[in-house]
This record gives C-alpha cells, structure tokens and sequence, in this order.
C-alpha cells in the first residue's frame, strides 16, 4: 500500500466505458496515485508473449519477483502499488487481452483500509470475475486470501482492528471462487500466527512481505503452476 501522491498533472478526470455498459463513466484521476497511472499505461502497452501466468494486485503483490521465485519465465506482475479493487477493474482489459492461462489474484486490503464495506469489495471483485469469465473464458483464475496485517506494528493504524473484516473477506471471496468454479488459495492461514496476525519475521511494517513470506507463498501455489 504506497501513500497516493497527488500532482496538477492529475486533476483531470479519466474516462473510461464501464464493464456491461454503453454509457461513459467519469474516474476521478486524483483517485490513483503517478505511479498507479504509469503503471497502468505500461501494461497497456506491453507485448503479448502468449500463455502468461499473471499475478494481479496491489503492492503486496507488485514487491514479488515472481519470475525469479518461481523459476517460470512465463510469470509476468501485474500488481500495483495502492490499488483497489476499483482501480483493478479500470484496468482489467490490460489483462484480458492477453488470454493468459492462469491469473493469481489478490486485492481488497487497500480497500479495507479505506473504510470501504464487504459488501461493496465484493460487488467489485464479482464484476472482475465476470469480466475474466467474459473476455478470457479458457484462463484460469486463482483467487487468493487477503493477508493477515500487523497493526501493531504502528506502520498502518488505517488497519487496526481490521482482522475480522479481512476473515470476513475471506469467507465471502472462497464462496465467490466457488460460485465461479475458480480455485481458492487460502494464504491467511499459513501466514497467520495464533493471533491472526502477521508475524513480524514475515513483514517489517506490519504488511508487506520479507522473503521468507514470498517463500512460503511461492510454495502455497507452486502445485498449480504448470
């Protein structure tokens, strides 16, 4: 989760046609941060190397070196520091359009830290589900459990008292997997102490990752890359 930066360069308003709709929708620029918005024009714009294993998210995922950890040259990061579910959707077509034939997905603690409800994370993680359903049928699609946090830690106290609604998350995100026919990564328990919490060998601020919890992650999902 990276601090959204806010510049003259992005008071104006992006627009873009919704998912389903034929009307335009108007995103308010200052939403995302710089480096989101590069970000996302570097995927926009990157070749298609066929049969990628994507790993989409936020900045949990964006730390990772997948290729490197998984010893697969056909991993490629799609995470993006600060986002959202909302902003995942603004940018799903980058994804789509590749066809790859596995996308690992992870999101929706950026959007707890915010305030935003359940309820709403999944009307937007269903609307993500449907559009990879829709534009990319034959992929594969692994939803994977929001981490546990640290609060404790003081780093980010948007996330104190956040436990239950991140497990509450994760009940509703393996019930939408199911619904889909999509496989559920359950990584909260192995990262979780008895606490629920996120031990401090695994992250220094209390929610990005050190190697170790890269290690344990990368072995979680190692069955399922082929």
């Amino acid at each position: 989760m990276k601090k959204l930066f806010t510049s003259s360069a992005l008071i104006l308003c992006a627009i873009y046609f919704s998912y389903g709709q034929q009307t335009a929708t108007v995103i308010d620029s200052t939403k995302y941060s710089a480096y989101w918005w590069h970000s996302k024009d570097l995927f926009d714009h990157l070749p298609d190397t066929k049969n990628e294993i994507i790993f989409l998210g936020n900045s949990i995922t964006d730390g990772a070196e997948w290729f490197e950890l998984l010893g697969n040259n056909r991993c490629r990061n799609r995470g993006i520091s600060g986002d959202i579910t909302a902003g995942v959707l603004l940018r799903l077509d980058a994804v789509t359009k590749l066809k790859p034939s596995s996308i690992f997905i992870m999101i929706g603690i950026n959007d707890i830290s915010r305030n935003v409800t359940v309820d709403s994370v999944m009307v937007n993680y269903r609307m993500i589900l449907e559009q990879i359903r829709k534009e990319t049928p034959g992929t594969k699609v692994f939803v994977e459990s929001v981490l546990p946090v640290n609060a404790g830690v003081g780093r980010y106290p948007a996330l104190q008292n956040k436990t239950e609604v991140i497990m509450d998350l994760n009940l509703r995100l393996r019930d939408l997997a199911s619904e889909f026919g999509h496989t559920y990564v359950d990584l909260f328990s192995v990262m979780a102490d008895a606490q629920n919490q996120l031990p401090r060998k695994y992250s220094i601020d209390g929610l990005h990752l050190t190697y170790e919890a890269y290690r344990i992650w990368v072995e979680t999902i190692r069955k399922y890359i082929k």
